[in-house]
């Protein structure tokens, strides 16, 4: 593979002189809401180029625009990227003269940004500001624009902030501060294996029927959706806004397959390049995150399947692998809800360079976005100090998703005695024939439910990620109707609606399953505030109050009954002993409420 860049600047160096002065004068295409939180993009007129050109565009140039806030001075950092015609999502373009940067303000008020444009040797992959010379062009260019408030509501992300890791087991929203549970889509991992995308992944001989055309969520496609081309992108949106409408809030998907299970999603313009970037291919998976965060779906990078892990620089944080972060963050680091997953199934990675990968993307990424890796290995290596990871993507491997519960916990807990708390998230329940089954299969989805969804929930985890067996029919590689699932995404809806409607500060509570007789139920508790006890079976809780007062009442995991007010609800005054029973033997959530409630071994004493 030929790293180095092909330099032929001196035939050029006169045009581009004049071209500097001249472009200094126009200045920046600002584009875009101009509000706290939106998508602010900057255009440039740089050199003439394509995907294809020596010097290679996307190594041989690095634009950097620096953001500063005039009143606070908060200041970022944030990479371009080569952007072809300005419209390669639309024209197909493969070359041009833009080049582009976004930027997500979080500050109203005056903004303003310098810019640097070098050329050189790899100078895309160095940090060394000096690295290389003046590319000319946008070159100390400098400018300003005015930022408003935001104005939007509801599930858009544009209202409510950039999501952050806090110190918690649980990620934060920066605008309103409200903390975040997920539940939603970790399959197709080959999401992003679409028709409708430019490039020849759909024609080149590897593994071509995988290829989607997401046909049954056409019908899901709204008036006013976005999508390229002349209507191209419906399936896709669409599957989106059905998966949003059910009230999910997150899917994953491979940016990189090149070696794994599927092969057909790669940002590069052919499957054996590793320098080159196909840029309208990119710009329409823009399409489709930014339409995404519109709707509230967080966004879940796993950069790399496990077929993979290596094949960047054989797992060094070389020319290839820097670059290939670069263009991820450059082109969509301004998503205010997502993570970067190390890579899916890691297990011949060495500490050092799975240590090295977090900490580019922490140090590059100007928003430092939530760092997670998958377990194939356990990167119990990776534990307080030892990373910049801020979580963990747990997979499992038991069918019936009984090991969700005790993994999660296992995560938190050493992440907590490491001294820097884990957000645990379970992005493969179950296992890998079977897990989440149709719904034709699996009616009642008691063991999904039970295990998986209240199992991590219970635990302290930051919520799951559905997937979808490779014996079974609509599949983590084949899946292309979300529906084949419906039913678990109401139950998983019932879920996040009880915590956000009873507003259970679930970021501030932690499992304590041993406060039960009953080692099968959960017990997730705020001390001396709430307890809420789930019991798989039904049963009784036993309660003892010997000061204040507390009230209860229960909630249907299965069916949501409860959300509009908790049912066989109940109060209890100091000097009273009493015992509640579940209303059948089905799987129940009891909720506790009071003041100085106090839980013994096998029984709750409120005091």
């Amino acid at each position: 593979m030929v790293r180095k860049c092909m330099m032929r600047w001196s035939t050029v160096c006169v045009v581009l002189t004049v071209v500097t002065f001249c472009r200094a004068v126009v200045g920046a295409q600002v584009s875009g809401e101009l509000k706290k939180w939106h998508k602010v993009t900057l255009t440039f007129d740089g050199p003439r180029t394509s995907e294809t050109a020596e010097p290679n565009p996307f190594l041989c140039y690095r634009l950097n625009v620096s953001f500063t806030h005039q009143n606070s001075g908060k200041s970022y950092l944030v990479p371009g990227y080569f952007a072809a015609d300005g419209d390669a999502a639309n024209t197909g373009a493969e070359g041009g003269d833009k080049w582009r940067v976004h930027f997500a303000p979080d500050e109203v008020g005056t903004w303003k940004y310098s810019v640097s444009f070098r050329k050189g040797e790899n100078v895309a992959v160095s940090d060394d500001k000096a690295a290389g010379e003046s590319a000319g062009f946008m070159y100390g260019q400098s400018g300003s624009f005015e930022i408003a408030d935001t104005d939007k509501r509801g599930r858009d992300f544009r209202g409510k902030g950039v999501l952050q890791y806090v110190g918690k087991g649980h990620l934060r929203f920066a605008e309103t501060g409200e903390y975040f549970l997920k539940c939603g889509a970790d399959a197709p991992e080959n999401f992003l294996a679409y028709k409708d995308f430019d490039g020849d992944f759909k024609t080149d001989g590897h593994k071509d029927h995988f290829i989607k055309d997401w046909a049954p969520h056409v019908k899901d496609w709204k008036p006013g959706d976005p999508t390229w081309q002349n209507g191209k992108g419906k399936g896709i949106i669409g599957a989106i806004n059905y998966l949003a409408s059910k009230g999910m809030n997150v899917f994953s998907f491979l940016p990189l397959n090149i070696k794994g299970d599927d092969q057909n999603v790669f940002p590069y313009t052919t499957y054996d390049e590793r320098l080159r970037m196909d840029i309208s291919r990119l710009d329409q998976w823009e399409v489709v995150f930014e339409h995404a965060d519109k709707l509230g779906m967080y966004l879940h990078f796993k950069t790399l399947e496990t077929e993979n892990e290596l094949l960047l620089d054989k797992g060094d944080l070389g020319v290839e692998r820097k670059l290939y972060y670069r263009e991820l963050i450059a082109r969509f680091s301004h998503h205010l809800a997502l993570n970067w997953n190390l890579g899916e199934e890691i297990n011949n990675a060495s500490t050092a360079q799975k240590a090295a990968w977090a900490d580019y993307f922490w140090t590059h990424d100007p928003y430092q976005h939530h760092i997670v890796i998958h377990n194939g290995a356990n990167h119990y290596d990776l534990l307080g100090s030892a990373s910049k990871l801020t979580g963990f993507s747990l997979q499992t491997n038991k069918p019936d998703f009984s090991r969700v519960h005790s993994q999660t916990r296992n995560y938190i807990d050493r992440s907590v005695a490491a001294g820097k708390p884990w957000v645990v998230a379970c992005d493969e329940p179950g296992d890998a024939s079977h897990a989440l089954i149709t719904d034709a299969e699996d009616p009642t989805r008691d063991n999904a439910r039970k295990n998986g969804l209240w199992g991590n929930i219970m635990a302290g985890g930051a919520g799951l990620e559905w997937y979808f067996g490779y014996k079974h029919s609509h599949s983590d590689l084949t899946c292309q109707d979300y529906r084949t699932r419906g039913k678990m995404w109401d139950q998983c809806r019932y879920a996040l609606e009880f915590f956000k409607k009873y507003e259970i500060p679930f970021w501030d509570m932690k499992c304590g399953d041993e406060l039960t007789a009953n080692s099968d139920d959960y017990v997730f508790y705020k001390p001396g505030e709430i307890y809420l006890i789930y019991l798989k079976h039904g049963g009784k809780v036993r309660l003892e109050v010997a000061a204040g007062k507390f009230t209860y009442g229960w909630f249907n995991p299965r069916t949501g009954d409860g959300l509009d007010g908790l049912l066989k609800t109940g109060s209890a005054d100091a000097g009273r002993k009493l015992e509640v029973a579940a209303p059948d033997n089905n799987d129940w959530l009891l909720v506790i409420r009071g003041k100085g409630i106090k839980a013994g071994q096998s029984s709750f004493s409120l005091e």
